[in-house]
Parts: C-alpha cells; structure tokens; sequence
C-alpha cells in the first residue's frame, strides 16, 4: 500500500468494487511513499553546484512524465490551459521501488539531452533527483524556492510535508498528498459495547485487552502489512530512520521510544487484540474485515480499507485523533505514502513547468476531487469539503484529518532506501514464525544499518 505515497496522490482511482481491487489500489496510493531507488553513493554527494538555469525559451513545450493515476490531472490542466504545449508521457512514477526515472536521467545526463520537464515520483526519488548524478553534473530536480515557487506558497503546505522535498537549505519537489496516521475505530461497535475512544497508548492498550477478553476475535490493529511500522513505530517517534547528516544515518531500536511501542504491540499481539496477518494479505477482508474495531493506520484507510476492501457499512466508521504517551503534550504521527512533482533543472520552459506542478498541487480545481488527502492545507480544505471524501464517515474527519496532518514527525527520515525493505525482510516473517516483536528489534535495526551502508551512508545509534 504504499506506493504512490497516498492513493491518488496517493493514487486516485475512482471505485474499487472488489478486495482485491481495493488492495492493489492501496498499493498504488502508496507507492510513492515506499518507492526506493537504487542509488550510489556517489548521489549523497552535497557539493551540488548552485542552480543555473538552462536557457529558457517562454512558450516552448514542456514533456511531463506522470503514473497513471496522475494522468487525469495532467490532462485536466492542459484542457484548462491550452495555450500551454504539453507533451504527457505515462511511466511507472517510482511505483514498487522502481528506479526507471532514475536510470533514465543517468542516461540523458550523459547524452545531454532527453530530460522531461516536470515528472511525478516518490520522496525517495528526490534523495538522488537533488544531488549531480556524477561529480560536476547539475542535479536534475531544480530548486523551487529559489525564485520559482513563492514563499507564501511553499509555507501554505501542511506542518513537516515539504521535509522530504528538502536538502541542503532547499526545496526540490511539491508534495502532492500526505498520508497522516490517524485512529480509525467502528463507532457503531463502539457505542454498542460502550466503549470510550482511546486518546492514548495507554488507553489503547488497555481497550485492545479488554475487547480481547470481552469480543473474542475482534481486533484493535494490525502489524501484519508491509508499512505497518511506519503507522506504529514512526507515530512512536522510534529513530529507526533519522538522518543525523546529510550522510549519516542514525538507527537505534533500542532507544526507549522504540522498546515502548514493541512491548505495548507485544503485549496486544498476546492478547490476539492486533493481528500479526496484513489487513490487506490474501483472504483478511472476507474473513476477518468485520472484526476490525479500530485501526491505527493513514487517512487513506478509511476509502479504501474500510469502504472498499472492508465493505463496512456508511455512517459506521470514524477517525480519531493520533494517540499521545501519558506525561507527554508533544502530538506525533505518522505518515504512510504520498507522492511528489518535480520540476528539471535542465527545463527550458521553468515557467510553465513550475505552473504545472504548482496547480497540480494546490489548486482547489484539482485536489478537492483527489482521491486522497493533498499536502496543501487550502486544497485540502476544499477535499474535506468535498461529500464524496467524506460522506461515507460517521461524523467529520476534518478534525482528526487536520490535526495529524500538521503532527507528522520529521525525526522519521527520507533515505535513499526504503523503510519497508528491512521490516518485509525480517520483521514480519519473525512475526510469521512466532517471535515477539522486542526481541526481533536487533535484527531489524541491523539490517536497516546494512541497508544504509550499501547506499553509502555511515550509521550510528547516536
């Protein structure tokens, strides 16, 4: 589910009528979010030349790269502004860790030709698109606040959801959506049981226990998915992926942030409160969609889990705010997809191209009707607004939705890996075979620094 980092931005589909269907939308959605690209080391460089711009030639076509959930909104841009020459060219947009935009910009830097002006990616694309792909070449995403993108602008996107457009004291990329972790919970249920929606871990953990006891077979969450760490790990503020340096990466599992959180989930996975099986693997839905009382997972969730895969009835579902520790006022969250736009430095027409990704991102027109929730706080205002996002819920999502949204913790890194490979890899068949999720920690943060490594990074749990 995490691939183009939200489902439409995160990925948009129209109606997911099937399980199955559901899930590879998801998948879609975050795409961008879990995308990796395969890089060298030589892409952490940080003595990237200043921007010089190429010639500009106002009036000239753009070429725009965009995943085919994107596709529409290009489409719809061009239809309202058709004095602009566009060239629109459909690839994968980084999509299951895809390093296609990658490979290509390493082949175009080397013939000096070729690049497309405007593209759609993952924040993992940015990682290498704002570093020279060799020593002296110019990176190819250009920098948007340096007189391209009006500040006002910039400041007018969600609290922390430019983080991964940023290096170096500059801004490469828009962000398109965001993928903010809320707390899902059936409120029909809820006030059927009687129960009081949990407004920390430790209420959490306490209702899970008790629903245990009380509604044998009822569940509270999941960690059984591929990004089911960053809903619960990365809202933890657990410094699995923190990027001390520019080139240095701190992972340390063993820091109390971390422990807490795998000894509370440890603790609900006992009880068979939280299943160690995928809400989205294979059979869940039939079998056990019913069953979900709450879930702590991203804003997409309610569409596209609940309604699409789950089935779960209108007016039954509602969100809830993120959870805080006890003794702790600091709210954070996580966040679990969401694509970006990218403008190319080597763009002739800087422009039209900065006017596209700034629509494509921005404008009401355009993100009132996404399928999930934009990074532009106005634009999403008006996707709030919008019934078809949020007639489905038992009261207004906003709330939760806004406040998430802007308690996203920054501490959870962009790296030029993905966040996903290390716990697929070691996390969840430990899980499979019967290991708590304390004990497994050491492995996991093992393969996360062997992982860094291999992309050129020095690690410390410092």
């Amino acid at each position: 589910m995490r691939s183009s980092g939200s489902p439409r931005a995160a990925r948009r589909r129209a109606v997911v009528r099937t399980a199955a269907a559901a899930l590879s939308l998801a998948a879609a959605v975050v795409l961008t979010g879990c995308a990796s690209a395969d890089t060298s080391p030589q892409s952490a460089s940080s003595d990237a030349p200043g921007f010089k711009p190429a010639a500009q030639k106002d009036g000239s076509q753009i070429t725009v790269w965009a995943d085919s959930t994107r596709l529409p909104s290009v489409q719809a841009y061009q239809k309202a502004h058709p004095d602009v020459k566009m060239k629109v060219v459909t690839y994968d947009g980084g999509a299951d860790g895809s390093t296609y935009l990658q490979s290509k910009v390493q082949l175009f830097d080397r013939t000096g030709n070729g690049w497309p002006d405007v593209v759609f990616g993952s924040p993992t694309d940015v990682t290498w698109a704002s570093r020279p792909t060799k020593p002296g070449a110019t990176p190819f995403a250009a920098p948007l606040d340096d007189k391209l993108v009006p500040q006002a602008t910039l400041d007018g996107f969600a609290k922390g959801s430019l983080e991964p457009c940023r290096f170096d004291g500059h801004t490469y990329c828009l962000r398109n959506d965001i993928a903010q972790v809320v707390l899902w919970y059936n409120k029909s249920l809820m006030d059927k049981w009687g129960y009081q929606v949990p407004t920390t871990w430790e209420e959490y953990q306490a209702l899970g226990e008790r629903v245990a006891k009380e509604h044998p077979g009822y569940l509270v969450g999941s960690v059984g998915d591929t990004n089911s760490h960053e809903s619960y790990f990365w809202s933890g503020q657990c410094p699995a992926f923190d990027l001390v340096k520019p080139d240095t990466l701190r992972t340390d599992l063993q820091d109390p942030k971390c422990t807490r959180t795998a000894k509370l989930l440890d603790s609900l996975i006992s009880a068979k409160a939280v299943t160690t099986k995928g809400f989205f693997s294979q059979g869940f839905a039939k079998d056990s969609g019913d069953k979900v009382l709450m879930a702590y997972g991203p804003s997409w969730y309610g569409q596209y889990l609940f309604k699409a895969a789950f089935k779960a009835p209108a007016k039954q579902i509602a969100a809830a705010p993120p959870l805080t520790w006890q003794g702790e006022s600091t709210v954070a969250t996580g966040n679990v997809g969401g694509g970006v736009w990218m403008v190319s430095s080597h763009s002739a027409n800087l422009k039209a191209s900065t006017d596209l990704v700034t629509w494509l991102t921005t404008s009401d027109e355009n993100q009132a009707g996404a399928p999930t929730y934009p990074a532009y706080t106005k634009a999403a205002d008006a996707w709030l607004a919008n019934p078809a996002n949020s007639g489905y819920f038992a009261g207004d999502v906003g709330p939760a939705f806004r406040e998430a949204a802007d308690a996203v913790w920054t501490g959870w890194s962009n790296t030029r890996f993905s966040d996903a490979t290390a716990w697929s890899s070691i996390v969840l068949p430990a899980l499979t075979a019967g290991k708590s999720l304390t004990e497994t920690l050491p492995a996991w943060q093992q393969e996360i620094a062997n992982e860094a490594k291999s992309q050129g990074y020095k690690v410390t749990t410092r």
